[in-house]
């Protein structure tokens, strides 16, 4: 005879994003189990039925996150010219990072593992790879571009400008505004790709 329990009376997805932005905020060691509980308005025993653990948690949450950060790059990079597409992936990525309405300023990806002790590693790491599959699409836009100066290796260029826009998390963490974190865009495009 099976036994059907009870059905999860809270939506999976908003309790994911607010365990996100606990994350965002504390970073994975700083986010305590009862910041956490008290934001996803569920109990400990509901996280642990249904996450697992704070591990399980971070991992889902930031996988949230990263799906949509990826998609909102991908279609930064959609736009035909080379150019176009490198400003439009670093300024939507400035407007991201400066929406404070709705999370905290930075990057979840940037932020959330900055000071992680050798036994959270795995949490960098997630971090991490999350970083390099943005940078790996935008490689791969780079890498088919026919429009790019001779000489310009496009995996050095992703690079570059994956740094720049990492270096932008860092920067609206600390307080920049959204029209600093354009001016700086402005200045490295005319430098990587003059118009």
């Amino acid at each position: 005879m099976s036994t059907i329990g009870r059905p999860r009376a809270f939506d999976e997805e908003a309790v994911l994003d607010r365990a996100a932005e606990v994350f965002w905020r504390h970073g994975y060691e700083g986010a305590s189990l009862s910041a956490l509980t008290g934001a996803m308005g569920i109990n400990r025993p509901s996280l642990y039925a249904t996450f697992g653990s704070k591990q399980e948690l971070f991992a889902r949450a930031f996988g949230r996150y990263h799906d949509r950060q990826v998609s909102v790059a991908r279609a930064a990079l959609d736009r035909p010219g080379t150019r176009e597409a490198i400003e439009a992936f670093l300024r939507s990525s400035a407007d991201g990072l400066t929406a404070v309405d709705d999370h905290p300023a930075g990057c979840l990806s940037v932020q959330g593992g900055l000071a992680c002790s050798p036994e959270n590693a795995h949490v960098s790491e997630v971090l991490a790879t999350g970083r390099a599959d943005t940078e790996a699409a935008l490689a791969d836009r780079l890498t088919r571009a026919t429009d790019l100066p001779s000489g310009v290796d496009p995996r050095a260029l992703a690079r570059f400008v994956m740094a720049l826009s990492e270096g932008h998390a860092v920067h609206a963490a600390a307080g920049a505004t959204r029209a600093e974190l354009h001016a700086s865009i402005d200045v490295a495009l005319r430098v990587l790709i003059p118009a």
